[in-house]
């Protein structure tokens, strides 16, 4: 199932200076002049969007005035889809400070899609951001439900009501006609889709379209997925003057976010990494401070790296303000999971075997994984019998052991479920070309109880050197000879 999320980050101008972590002091970022986003104290000293920067001053003199900065947003979104690469390989940016990931391949490992969404939501908050999150069955249609917060629609059916239900105006292609849309009444996409379509493109162009149909999956959509680099480091700059190397942490885990990202999309785990602590510049300036951690085992998930580095920097005394933040992973190689196939390695425990058989019985139902146990019968179909892994089976079964004799003498490869009658020409059996006795008889009589069996077997061998197990009947001879029968093949 082709199944996308959608990730809005709709504060990014405002968090790439004030995470969501961040104590709120009352921070305003600017776009010409005017406001763009306002942090929640600023607006609750009446800051809105929109006010100059004059009236910002006026309401809020203390307030922390940035003008907006899209390296910054953009540096901060290649390091969310960084992260997100722990989830899936394709992730792809599109417009509007949006994310869009494939995870439909990716459900079942993490435990379905809502507990996929807490993870991812969880990621994105470490980082420091505020998070839209939806799920569609196409990509333009998850990124419309993200834009608007229209929640989650896996099912085809579920997303065309809601899509139906969006403003027109969150389609970008749509913005510069909203005067027109607003005069003929067309408020929501379900309005749009219903107008002509010829006439909808000689006045608003083919993009609209385009969009609208891969909205509702009548098109198919091309990506450019986020490719990882070949090596890591990523650098945070801190807030704010740090001098207690406990409150460093929060830091360092949206940096080991990424590093996770980075490790699962390029199939790695990490041996040794350091984290720099940067100091002052300038004047004062002071070389970094290095924390190097070396692991006995390698990692690749950020919780083990988390512990570690609690530890290191719970014990550290800085000797200056930290201002920034930079880890690299100095030392990798190939990522080698732990053993979790069904089947256990050649020379593994019995306690292995034992725990392979019960995940099978666990998984296809105890009447359905079945062991066998000898039976005291020399006849070759009734001296096997299959009953149910630890099934109570009763004494005849629990008590056979195979006689010793028979444990020498040779045996095939492949038993047939039931005995092929052969043919018989110029008193010799036949299966496909005449068969040459190519051994001594081996006498087998057995089942006195339940109708008595005497049978002489040998080994055959035909025309194109196979070699077969065939046994004559010494009771109850046909008025041609005795019966031969085919009862099984040497490999």
């Amino acid at each position: 199932m082709r199944l996308w999320i959608g990730l809005h980050l709709p504060r990014l101008p405002l968090e790439v200076f004030t995470p969501n972590w961040c104590t709120d002091t009352g921070c305003v970022v600017l776009e010409q002049e005017r406001v763009l986003a306002a942090s929640q104290a600023a607006l609750d000293a009446g800051v809105r969007t929109g006010m100059r920067r004059g009236g910002v001053l006026m309401l809020l003199p203390d307030a922390r005035i940035h003008a907006r900065a899209p390296a910054l947003e953009a540096d901060a979104l290649q390091a969310v889809a960084l992260a997100l690469l722990q989830y899936t390989p394709q992730v792809t940016e599109t417009e509007e400070a949006t994310l869009l990931m494939d995870v439909g391949a990716s459900l079942r490992l993490f435990g379905g899609i809502r507990a996929l969404c807490r993870r991812v939501h969880a990621n994105v908050r470490a980082l420091g951001f505020t998070a839209s999150l939806a799920c569609a069955p196409t990509a333009r249609g998850a990124w419309l439900l993200a834009r608007a917060g229209a929640g989650r629609a896996v099912r085809m059916e579920s997303l065309l009501r809601r899509l139906d239900r969006l403003a027109v105006l969150l389609a970008p292609p749509a913005r510069p006609f909203a005067d027109w849309f607003d005069g003929i009444g067309c408020r929501t996409l379900g309005d749009l889709r219903r107008l002509p379509r010829p006439g909808l493109q000689r006045r608003c162009g083919r993009d609209l379209l385009d969009l609208l149909d891969a909205a509702y999956g009548l098109k198919t959509e091309l990506h450019a997925w986020i490719a990882p680099p070949d090596t890591f480091r990523a650098r945070l700059e801190l807030y704010d003057r740090i001098d207690d190397a406990a409150l460093l942490l929060a830091g360092a885990q949206c940096l080991l976010v990424q590093l996770t990202g980075w490790l699962c999309a390029r199939q790695l785990a990490v041996e040794r990494i350091v984290l720099q602590l940067e100091h002052e510049r300038g004047r004062v300036a002071r070389a970094p401070t290095g924390i190097e951690i070396a692991l006995a085992e390698p990692a690749w998930r950020d919780e083990h790296l988390v512990r570690l580095l609690r530890e290191r920097l719970a014990k550290l005394t800085l000797d200056a303000p930290v201002i920034g933040l930079m880890l690299e992973a100095r030392q990798v190689r190939p990522m080698a999971p732990p053993n979790e196939t069904l089947f256990p390695e050649p020379g593994g425990s019995e306690e292995d075997r034992m725990r392979m058989l019960e995940l099978l019985a666990a998984r296809l139902g105890p009447e359905n994984v079945l062991q066998p146990l000898p039976l005291a019968d020399y006849r070759p179909e009734h001296a096997n019998v299959w009953v149910p892994v630890r099934h109570n089976v009763s004494d005849k079964a629990r008590n056979a052991q195979l006689p010793p004799d028979v444990m020498s003498l040779p045996r095939p490869t492949w038993l047939l479920a039931r005995p092929i009658a052969l043919l018989m020409r110029d008193r010799r059996p036949f299966y496909g070309s005449p068969l040459r006795l190519a051994s001594n008889p081996e006498r087998i009589e057995a089942g006195w109880w339940d109708g008595p069996e005497t049978r002489d077997y040998f080994i055959a061998e035909g025309q194109d050197h196979t070699l077969y197990w065939v046994y004559r009947e010494r009771l109850g001879t046909g008025e041609d000879g005795p019966k031969w029968y085919l009862h099984g093949l040497f490999g």
